[in-house]
C-alpha cells in the first residue's frame, strides 16, 4: 500500500511561504547590518547570495500554481507511480 501526502490548503501554504520570505528577507538585512572585515566578509556574501537564492526559490514556489515543487512535477516522477511500475513490469 502507498500512502500519498496531502497536499496543503493553498491559503496555509501562501501563508507559510510568506512568513519564509520575510523571514529571509530579515537574514538579509542583518547581515547587511553586520560590519564585517577581513575573513568574515566572503563568508557573508556568501551567505547574502545563499539566502537570494532561497528567495527567489520562495517567490517562484509563490508565484506556481502548483503545491509540489517543479522537480516531482517531471517525467521521472512519473514513472514512479504504483500503476506507471505495474504496466512496466
Amino acid at each position: 500500500m502507498y500512502s500519498v501526502p496531502t497536499p496543503a490548503p493553498a491559503a496555509e501554504r501562501s501563508r507559510w511561504l510568506a512568513e519564509l520570505s520575510e523571514a529571509l528577507g530579515e537574514a538579509q538585512r542583518l547581515i547587511a547590518r553586520l560590519e564585517l572585515t577581513g575573513e568574515q566578509h566572503p563568508l557573508a556574501r556568501e551567505a547574502h547570495l545563499r539566502i537570494e537564492a532561497a528567495r527567489y526559490e520562495v517567490q517562484s514556489l509563490t508565484l506556481s500554481r502548483s503545491p509540489q515543487p517543479a522537480s516531482q512535477s517531471g517525467p521521472e516522477w512519473m514513472q514512479s507511480l504504483p500503476w506507471a511500475q505495474q504496466e512496466a513490469g
